[in-house]
């Protein structure tokens, strides 16, 4: 199993998933410039089976067309909720605790809302986590831009994400952190947004 990290724009991430075996795979969040993903996609001939949007904002989904175009076979995927707000129709609604297979590789959805009211995560095979703009290295997402909400994205916290083993990597959708990925159980320790232990404490956090 084999996770790309790709910087789109100045600190956005997608991220290429797949499997060496069978050569299937899955872009998350395609942003802007889809160059790398192409290449990476071509050159170990890789077949794309899936288009994931951790959630609809345009600079996680602006180049969903021209993947669509480049691999017609691939489905779109996304929530019930984001779905309807994405630039391109969606092949594939998944829910709460849906499985997607890449060749041998299991992909979990988690729903999490919070920065959107429909936004997932993704476990990848009991070894990462992709937060999508959920949860960052050190932050969470903002809940002040649409369909952002902070009640939402403190019980996405504490129900959703905290309860996941320590040893999941964490990679999320913005390179704003001192490092591009780190464990959940440091993110635990010392993540202030996981630290919060009521809605009063988070709600004050700058």
């Amino acid at each position: 199993m084999s996770i790309e990290q790709i910087r789109v724009g100045s600190d956005n991430f997608s991220y290429l998933i797949y499997d060496i075996n069978t050569r299937k795979a899955a872009l998350v969040d395609p942003g802007y410039d889809t160059t790398k993903a192409v290449d990476v996609l071509a050159e170990k001939k890789l077949e794309l089976l899936y288009i994931i949007n951790t959630h609809f904002h345009s600079d996680h989904t602006a180049a969903n067309q021209q993947i669509k175009k480049a691999v017609p076979t691939a489905q779109v995927v996304a929530s019930a909720i984001d779905g309807k707000k994405l630039n391109i129709p969606v092949d594939r609604i998944v829910s709460d605790s849906e499985i997607l297979h890449i060749g041998e590789i299991m992909l979990t959805i988690l729903v999490t809302p919070g920065h959107t009211s429909g936004g997932i995560c993704i476990i990848v095979d009991n070894v990462a986590l992709l937060t999508g703009d959920t949860l960052f290295i050190g932050d969470c997402g903002r809940t002040d831009l649409p369909g952002g909400n902070l009640k939402d994205m403190f019980n996405t916290l504490k129900e959703k994400i905290l309860p996941l083993p320590d040893h999941l990597i964490v990679y999320p959708g913005h390179d704003y952190g001192e490092k591009p990925f780190d464990t959940l159980g440091n993110q635990k320790q010392s993540n202030k947004t996981l630290r919060a232990k009521t809605m009063e404490e988070f709600s004050r956090i700058p």
